[in-house]
Parts: C-alpha cells; sequence; structure tokens
C-alpha cells in the first residue's frame, strides 16, 4: 500500500485516537501528524506480521503514551490571565463530552476504548495493547460502564 493511501485510508481515526488521548484539537492534530511522519519513514520495514492498520495504530497509541510521559515530566505553563486562547471547535457538545471523559481514563482504557470506537476488531486491539482478548472484552465492557455513568451523571443522553 502506498503512503499516500495510507494516509488518506487511515488520518481521521488515527486522528480521533489522539483526540482520545489528549482532548485537545491542535495536540490531536500534532499527535497524528507526527505518527504519520513516523509511518512514512517505517513504510520500508513494515514485515506484514500484522495487518498495516495495527501496526499504525500502535505507532499512534506508542507516540500519544510518550507524549503524556512527556507532559508528566515537563508539565507545561498556564496562559497569563491576560490572555485569551482563540479555539474554534466544530464537534458537538456530547462528542466534545465523551473526548473529556476518555481524556480522563487510565492510558490502556483510551487506548482500549478508542480502537473500538474506531471499529477495531478486538483480537487487533488486545494485540496493539498486549493483553489477551477477553481481557479487551472485559475492558471494553468496563470502559462502557463507566462512560454511561459519567454521560448520566453530567445528564448527557
Amino acid at each position: 500500500m502506498e503512503f499516500e493511501q495510507i494516509y488518506k485510508t487511515y488520518w481521521d481515526r488515527i486522528f480521533r485516537l489522539c483526540m482520545g488521548f489528549v482532548n485537545d484539537y491542535d495536540a490531536a492534530q500534532d499527535l497524528a501528524q507526527e505518527t504519520f511522519i513516523i509511518v512514512w519513514q517505517k513504510l520500508e520495514t513494515f514485515r506484514n506480521e500484522s495487518a498495516i492498520g495495527t501496526w499504525i495504530f500502535r505507532i499512534a497509541s506508542n507516540n500519544c503514551l510518550r507524549q503524556i510521559e512527556k507532559q508528566k515530566r515537563f508539565p507545561k505553563s498556564e496562559l497569563p490571565i491576560h490572555l485569551s486562547e482563540e479555539k474554534q471547535y466544530s464537534l458537538e457538545p456530547q462528542i466534545q463530552f465523551l473526548y473529556k471523559c476518555i481524556a480522563e481514563l487510565p492510558e490502556t482504557d483510551r487506548i482500549i476504548i478508542s480502537l473500538e470506537l474506531e471499529d477495531i476488531k478486538q483480537n487487533e486491539i488486545a494485540k496493539i495493547v498486549g493483553l489477551s482478548e477477553a481481557n479487551v472484552r472485559v475492558k471494553i465492557h468496563r470502559i462502557k460502564e463507566k462512560l454511561t455513568q459519567k454521560f448520566k451523571e453530567n445528564g448527557q443522553r
């Protein structure tokens, strides 16, 4: 598969995965771009031991986890109060709330639910996160219960 086709096929899904990690539109864009730079650089080394989508999602997940670790080590300072940041989001409030809830989950749960929302098969998710398929099924069920509860508490449908 050529890089251009890979990019067109996976960009939206990788962006949404990154958005689930960071809950910040600009940061998710950056992480998705960095993911595709890595894919472009490493495409020749892809060994077809898994589906190309699994490989790309693994790269994206690792990239997001690295970013989260960097943020933990080097917390960014807040903007001065007199400066306001103008962001334009076209995401619906419920989707924004979903991303916010996902971003509050533990890292592994974020990966799992973000991949599940992208309709990645559970056996592929298991390979990406390094868990058994049964464990992934249980985790997905529990994560969905947590998210449903948060929506109920917030008065969302």
